[in-house]
């Protein structure tokens, strides 16, 4: 394993659980593990980050399983036994009702909903109530451009949301992680990534928006930092820092 590699990165998530205040003292936190890089690579940052972060935390991970044929979670379930970490794997049908029998045709908002409410049901009875997420700097700016082009709004996910209902605080420790970093890192790890075959995943209106950002990143190869430190500067809700 590469630690310099994992150090540098663990790094960039600590300055955003400390710009943000992520983590406390004591925190039971479940990390939600789709089987896609982005979560995998959350996973092994935070077990690195917990081994030396001056408050203690406990780590969890838990994988919705939407009911895909061929998504095999073993190999996830293998890396956290070798870090100690405990692991769920919930067998849902979500797959079977949003494509199935509700025959969506914009599936990807019904999907979403419906997993949330099961990591939020199932780290409820764990009696844990913070949940880390996988979405990195390239998911803000993409959700900021989605809500602005295709609602007319200023809006994104916050780095840290409290849900009301579920009593269930979101965190998103990977906010400052670029993409780019995340894949080479995952590669360079050898991490065992669970490949998604969603119908969807090349045809939503995030992946239009990353196609696009793409193409302009060509011209104006900072537009995407212009757009993030815009976010913060506004500051759009919860994205401002406490100097």
């Amino acid at each position: 394993m590469d630690i310099r590699a994992l150090n540098e990165f663990s790094g960039i998530i600590r300055k955003a659980v400390d710009d943000y205040g992520m983590i406390n003292e004591g925190d039971r936190i479940a990390v939600g593990v789709s089987g896609g890089k982005d979560s995998l690579l959350l996973l092994l940052a935070m077990k690195h980050l917990q081994s030396y972060y001056p408050k203690r935390f406990e780590l969890e991970a838990i994988t919705v399983e939407l009911g895909f044929e061929g998504m095999d979670f073993a190999p996830v379930a293998e890396l956290c036994r070798e870090l100690d970490i405990p692991y769920t794997c919930l067998k849902t049908d979500i797959k079977e009702i949003v494509f199935d029998v509700r025959k969506e045709e914009n599936p990807c908002s019904l999907c979403a909903k419906m997993r949330r409410g099961a990591l939020n049901d199932a780290i409820r009875q764990r009696g844990i109530s913070k949940l880390a997420l996988g979405h990195h700097f390239d998911d803000a700016v993409e959700t900021f451009m989605m809500s602005l082009l295709f609602e007319g709004r200023l809006s994104c996910f916050r780095p840290v949301t409290y849900m009301d209902r579920s009593g269930v605080t979101q965190i998103r420790p990977m906010v400052y992680a670029g993409e780019g970093k995340i894949t080479k890192l995952a590669e360079a790890l050898e991490l065992p990534i669970v490949e998604n075959p969603c119908p969807q995943d090349k045809a939503s209106k995030r992946h239009e928006i990353k196609e696009l950002l793409r193409a302009m990143g060509g011209d104006y190869p900072d537009m995407k930092s212009k757009v993030f430190g815009a976010m913060q500067r506004l500051p759009l809700a919860g994205w401002g820092i406490e100097k």
